[in-house]
């Protein structure tokens, strides 16, 4: 039998390495890789509230139209959520990602501007 060289000797734990040449860094192309799997996780994304705010000036009824109109809430829901703004001094119209909620809070802003009231909508983290 031949006698093996320290370079040719596997060392416990070390199974993978080739048994000429590693530590000289001649092992062009040989050896294993690794291969790792990312898994993604997605988390959902934050939401946000959107508030009608009281104001002195704003009719009732042209709240109760933009709860309606940009909120898709019925005549009753509408007239409930304008009355808790009346009372409260704020009222909630929905909860939404933060691109919608700030969509729909641009829009009431809009609107309201060009039927000339002081509406305040803003949005708040939920």
């Amino acid at each position: 039998m031949g006698r093996l060289t320290i370079g040719e000797m596997k060392m416990p734990g070390d199974a993978l390495r080739m048994n000429r040449g590693d530590d000289e860094g001649n092992n062009a192309g040989r050896g294993t890789a690794v291969i790792t799997r990312t898994r993604t996780k997605t988390k959902k994304p934050s939401l946000y509230r959107v508030l009608l705010l009281n104001d002195d000036y704003t009719p009732m009824e042209f709240v109760v139209h933009v709860l309606e109109r940009f909120f898709q809430k019925n005549r009753e829901a509408a007239t409930v959520i304008m009355l808790h703004v009346h009372k409260h001094g704020v009222g909630e119209c929905g909860v939404y990602t933060f691109e919608v909620a700030e969509t729909k809070v641009t829009q009431v802003m809009d609107f309201a501007r060009q039927h000339q009231h002081p509406l305040q909508c803003v949005m708040e983290k939920k």
